[in-house]
């Protein structure tokens, strides 16, 4: 028998060079055929394969500490003959081990892995010269995934006839040329060149056989008295089952006491069990108060060592801000008498350097950054209201010896206030964007959340964090505001309705008593609370703006937030608060939707482009936006993230078909690539979002009508002869009689035949054509390519089925290829 390429040192060294990685060895390898074909009966390879590609595979070890990895390797030759790396897989990932059915030799197998991208490919088959070889490789995987736990499922494979293989040609390594593997397993597979399978594992021991054959010797017995022997079995075997029970007879007392004795046990055993269940509730509450312990006092170190660092830090800073007394002395309260002007002049020197060593590139950037920040505190008027409420019954004998002195009192006070509350809102709204962690660099979501590479984008949750804040500060501080000054000027007002009279009254819609009256003080103190509270907008419509430039997506969030402060049944008596929440809640919406706006035009001007390929830039640029849109979605603002997916995605539709229209020959396959992108991309998510969804089967649907035109331009770039005469057959059928129609005119038995010769004489090259006009105008979307050619071959069957129909009942004397064979023909390719 020819040598194994296995023990090839030559090939190994070959290999080891292809693959030009020094942390990883190659302990096997051997040459293959790698091929995709089907086998005959004769053990041949089909009409219509792969031709088989000599390749070969190798095992390959990366050791790195105490863990090592194993990976099978295909290498290629390249043009001169040299190795080149080809596919890389890990052993870890291997699922499946089946050797081909179809091959009567046995040498080919096919290696299954569950990590392949692309499941719907067949794997490639692998051949080798002969059983030996194969059984080699194949036992060579199968101990390394057995060490290392995960067992691939085997097909095909005797296991018995592969142990006795293996037993007959193992040579066992020795231990210290054995490689640890990860989890301490060891590979069966030895790393030099006379390499073997080791079989670790016997179906009899050593030491049960020896057993066995002891027994065998008690029992001298010549050949031929098999009976007598199982007689004698039987009959020691009954004599000894006898001696056990009169045994146990004897001792029944004693077995008695043995129960006694293990109910007791039992019972001490389950007190003890439960007193460890305690015990083990105990030391979990222990432990987690320890881990909390420790969390705190590891918090409690770094924030000793950064409080450390700060100190030094400061200190240094301080050293270069502190003036030595008698320089400042000198320059406070110096003489200019001329004995003193060297020390003035020292002193201005010191001054001088002090200062310039306090400016950049002296000073570390990080101190020149540094800013003093005010401590946001929450507008308190406690003292103002507890002074007003000194002249509260002052106000109300005014009001009933005359009421229109009320007026400008009431004028003056709001006037007053609303300097007040404007100067605090700004301050706040000052401080608030001080304070905020801005993105280094702009968001500009046309241009940033539409770039096709990126996904990924900086934090600005700050910002949503400055407008919430805002409106909880500022809108109950408006809210009671207004209420104390309806209340201190003496405002007669209708009682306000709680929630339980709301609903007697709705339950009563007949008992009009209930229901408050307005009265003259409404209207008077409405205009009194717009001139109090008139300009504070401004200061948010601000906030609005600042927080749409940076990031325009935040306006989702603060529209949620909006609508949460709408919806507060406690601002319900603060009229004007409730219509500043809904202008804030209007400028929003118009900032998201001149956003939405802008981001249609930027997908409308592809239009305009020349002729455009493959999947569109804007359709997985959507998704991403769509995914960061999503992430924003708070309380009542679903609503207008649904209004922006309709408006956005209708958009992209409409532009998708006016592109599709410029290039009438390939706009088929343009809409299918990108309805098939769009599904993809928004799959998640319209799982969870119903008018995503509802996009999602819209795309669908033009999916499947741009797939139907698609290969019925495939199907008749070939066929065309064919399936128009047999449209030309069914036309006249419908009309007259099957007899007729071979001496109609373009349809006779001649024409019939000139149209077999032209398209059914090597329609296994025809088929094949047509598998390489749907790739070649599939370039840019590939995987689109295996189910796009099952349905082309289910259609052309269809339309196939119809011709052989047709041709059975007008020409029963001529032959075409039956239904069958051309289901075999598509099925081999």
């Amino acid at each position: 028998m020819a040598k194994s390429s296995a023990d090839d040192d030559e090939l190994r060294r070959a290999c080891e060079n292809a693959i030009d990685n020094s942390k990883q060895k190659i302990v096997l390898s051997m040459r293959v055929a790698k091929t995709t074909g089907m086998w005959n009966k004769a053990g041949k390879l089909g009409r219509g394969s792969a031709m088989a590609k000599p390749r070969v595979l190798a095992i390959s070890v990366k050791t790195k500490g105490k863990r090592t990895k194993a990976f099978l390797r295909v290498l290629k030759y390249s043009n001169g003959g040299v190795l080149e790396a080809d596919k890389l897989y890990k052993l870890k990932h291997l699922s499946k081990v089946e050797v081909v059915s179809n091959d009567p030799s046995g040498c080919t197998f096919v290696l299954g892995f569950d990590n392949l991208k692309n499941q719907s490919i067949a794997p490639p088959q692998w051949m080798m010269r002969n059983v030996d070889d194969r059984n080699r490789i194949l036992l060579s995987i199968l101990n390394i995934c057995r060490d290392s736990g995960d067992l691939p499922k085997v097909v095909g494979i005797d296991i018995v006839e592969m142990a006795l293989w293996a037993k007959q040609n193992t040579q066992v390594i020795p231990k210290p040329q054995q490689t640890t593997f990860q989890e301490g397993f060891t590979p069966a597979v030895d790393t030099e060149a006379d390499m073997q399978v080791t079989v670790e594992k016997e179906l009899v021991s050593q030491a049960e056989e020896e057993d066995m054959e002891a027994l065998l010797d008690t029992y001298v017995m010549d050949i031929g008295e098999a009976d007598a022997f199982s007689e004698r079995l039987k009959r020691e075997l009954q004599a000894l089952e006898a001696a056990n029970v009169h045994a146990i007879m004897e001792n029944e007392t004693l077995i008695h006491q043995v129960l006694h004795g293990l109910d007791v046990a039992i019972t001490c055993v389950e007190d003890m069990d439960e007193w460890l269940c305690m015990f083990n509730i105990k030391l979990r509450h222990m432990r987690e108060d320890i881990e909390s312990i420790e969390a705190g006092n590891n918090r409690l170190e770094m924030q000793s060592m950064n409080n450390n660092s700060l100190v030094e830090e400061l200190d240094k800073l301080l050293a270069k801000l502190r003036m030595p007394p008698e320089y400042a002395a000198c320059l406070m309260g110096g003489s200019f008498d001329e004995s003193s002007m060297f020390d003035n002049m020292e002193s201005c020197e010191w001054l001088g350097g002090a200062l310039s060593s306090l400016e950049e590139p002296n000073l570390d950037p990080c101190f020149a950054k540094m800013r003093a920040v005010g401590q946001l505190k929450k507008p308190d008027h406690a003292d103002i209201r507890y002074k007003s409420r000194t002249y509260g019954r002052l106000l109300q004998h005014l009001k009933s010896l005359d009421k229109n002195f009320l007026v400008p009192l009431r004028r003056a006070y709001c006037s007053s206030m609303n300097m007040l509350l404007k100067r605090e809102a700004h301050e706040f709204a000052i401080e608030l964007r001080a304070s905020a962690l801005l993105p280094r660099n702009p968001i500009v979501w046309l241009d940033g959340a539409l770039s096709a590479n990126q996904s990924t984008y900086e934090d600005t949750s700050t910002i949503s964090e400055v407008y919430t804040l805002m409106l909880t500060v500022f809108i109950p501080c408006l809210a009671d505001e207004c209420s104390f000054f309806a209340q201190f000027m003496c405002f007669e007002l209708p009682p306000p309705v709680s929630a339980e009279d709301d609903a007697n009254n709705n339950n009563d819609a007949g008992d009009k008593g209930n229901a408050a009256k307005p009265t003259l003080d409404t209207g008077a103190l409405n205009e009194c609370l717009q001139e109090l509270l008139d300009g504070l907008q401004e200061e948010f419509f601000g906030l609005i703006d600042w927080a749409y430039k940076i990031d325009p997506l935040r306006c989702i969030s603060m529209h949620g937030t909006t609508e949460r402060h709408l919806s507060d049944k406690k601002f319900d008596q603060s009229g004007f608060v409730h219509v500043l929440l809904d202008d804030m809640e209007s400028r929003i919406g118009m900032l998201f939707s001149r956003f939405v706006d802008d981001v249609c035009h930027q997908i409308e001007k592809n239009e305009k482009n020349l002729r455009q390929v493959g999947v569109l830039s804007y359709i997985p640029r959507f998704a991403v936006l769509a995914t960061r849109m999503e992430q924003y979605v708070q309380g009542q603002s679903r609503d207008l993230v649904d209004q922006a997916y309709t408006k956005l995605v209708t958009i992209m539709f409409v532009t998708l078909d006016k592109i599709s229209q410029g290039d009438a020959k390939y706009a088929d396959v343009l809409l299918l690539e990108n309805y098939a992108a769009f599904q993809n991309s928004v799959y998640e998510l319209a799982n969870v979002v119903p008018t995503l969804a509802k996009f999602y089967h819209q795309a669908s649907e033009a999916y499947e009508l741009a797939c139907t035109r698609f290969i019925t331009t495939i199907i008749y770039y070939q066929f065309e002869k064919l399936f128009n005469f047999a449209r030309k057959v069914e036309d006249l059928i419908t009309s007259i009689s099957p007899e007729e129609i071979p001496f109609q005119l373009g349809v006779s038995k001649s024409d019939l035949r000139k149209v077999i010769r032209s398209n059914l004489s090597g329609v296994d090259k025809s088929v094949a054509a047509m598998y390489k006009k749907m790739q070649k105008n599939l370039t840019s979307s590939e995987e689109l390519l295996p189910s796009l050619w099952d349905k082309c071959k289910t259609e052309f069957l269809d339309k196939y089925t119809v011709f052989a129909q047709l041709v059975a009942k007008a020409y029963p004397a001529e032959h075409v290829p039956s239904v069958q064979e051309m289901r075999d023909i598509l099925a081999s390719m």
